[in-house]
This record gives C-alpha cells, structure tokens and sequence, in this order.
C-alpha cells in the first residue's frame, strides 16, 4: 500500500511508478483524511510527501498524526527540490511509530516564489536523477531493506529552525486572483484544505491558513493566481509534473 500527498503531481508520480513495479494500491493522503480513513494494513506500507519549508505539508503533517500504519515494514519517501530538510526527522516524530527506511527524489520545486520552472531547461535542471532515484527505491523496498538512504537532508536541530517559518508562509492572505480569472472553479475543487470558495465565479480564501501548496497557482488555467505582489510567480511559471496532468 502506497499513501500520497501531492498539489502538482510530484509525489503521486513516485507512488504510481513505484506501484507500477510492486502492484500496490496507491491512496491519496487527502482523500482518506476527507473520508477520515487512517487505518491501514499490508506487508508493506509507504508513505511520500513533498517537502515544504525543510519539514512537511500541513496536510502529511495532520495525517501522519492520526495515522494508524500496521505493517512489518513501513518506508517514507521525501520529493524535493533543493534539500528534504528534516521531513524524515518529521514523519518520525508526528507518526510516532518506527520508520523502517527513508528515500528521497529530487524533482522540480515546485515553491516558484523563490524557484524559476518557466522553461523546460529550469525543469530539466531538477531531474537529472529522478528516475534513477525512483528505480533505485523500488530495488530496496522491493528486498525491505532498512535504513537511512535519504540524501541531502539537514540535521535535525538545522531544520526545527527553519520549519518554523511555514507557519507564516502559509498565511492565505499572500494569496490573490487577478483580473485575468476566468471563475472556473478549478483552485477551489483542488484545494487540499478547502480553503478557497468561489463567490461571484471568483475565488475567495475563507481560511486564515493554508497548506501553502500553491497547486492554486500552478493549476489555474489562466495562470490568475499570485503569491503577495506575483512579480516572482509570474516570472517563474507554472508546472504540473507531465505525468500527471489530471
């Protein structure tokens, strides 16, 4: 059994390669804490979350801590862009049960306040090593080996600093549409917390916070939504991993 959180279709992509080869059911995260479903047993468990801030999603971080994995081998995998920080330390600390092994892939950041995707070589400069990294996960959950396999993470102490600053970014008031919305409808049937409801076919952010996970943005079909002023979001584009378009 494989268990996802995914706003752009990073994380899914790794649960459904990795279920291509092993022949797993592949959940999605938000729809078990929708249908408030957090039990679960197999021989073998993963769960795969983005990195955010150093550490996790609000959404994996909420799961995992109503979570209920019963399994003899139960691995995380972290998706990243530039480090997965302390998300291992994290998924450890709020699951509250022993991880058997930790992984990690590196692919597009998807947090394009800060990380330019607007052209297909800014991709491309992320994941030179995401399929051997994915196959090289599915060698060592396939045999259950255990251990720390996870690269580029930063001590403990480091991350627990930095993770602290999620909680800010995560304000919904750094969100707005423009003029160019076309009321679709799109960001708020996407919304991993429900946190957006259209009023007058325009979206309306009805929580103070959100998971920040900026599938908003990057899904809005006339690329309507910014992050604070958008200078940098417009500039850095939009993605959706290819492999996931839906």
């Amino acid at each position: 059994m494989i268990l996802y959180f995914s706003a752009t279709g990073n994380s899914q992509y790794v649960a459904q390669r990795i279920a291509e080869q092993t022949g797993e059911e592949v959940l999605s995260v938000v729809d078990c804490v929708r249908e408030e479903r957090y039990s679960f047993a197999d021989n073998r468990i993963g769960i795969i979350s983005p990195t955010y801030n150093w550490g996790l999603p609000s959404v994996a971080r909420d799961f995992f801590q109503k979570a209920k994995p019963d399994t003899d081998y139960l691995y995380f995998v972290a998706t990243y862009g530039t480090t997965p920080g302390g998300s291992g330390y994290f998924a450890q600390k709020y699951l509250g049960k022993p991880i058997s092994a930790f992984y990690s892939v590196r692919m597009p950041d998807t947090w394009t306040v800060l990380f330019d995707l607007s052209t297909p070589e800014a991709v491309a400069k992320f994941t030179k090593t995401t399929e051997n990294e994915i196959d090289a996960i599915i060698s060592h959950i396939t045999s259950k080996d255990k251990g720390q396999f996870m690269r580029r993470k930063t001590p403990a102490f480091m991350a627990k600093m930095l993770y602290a600053t999620y909680d800010a970014a995560r304000a919904t008031s750094h969100l707005s549409a423009d003029d160019s919305c076309i009321g679709c409808g799109l960001c708020a049937e996407k919304c991993p917390v429900q946190a957006i409801e259209m009023t007058q076919n325009r979206p309306v952010w009805v929580k103070d916070k959100c998971a920040m996970c900026l599938g908003c943005l990057h899904r809005c079909p006339p690329f309507a939504i910014r992050y604070d002023d958008g200078k940098k979001t417009r500039a850095h584009g939009q993605y959706i991993n290819p492999n996931m378009l839906n």
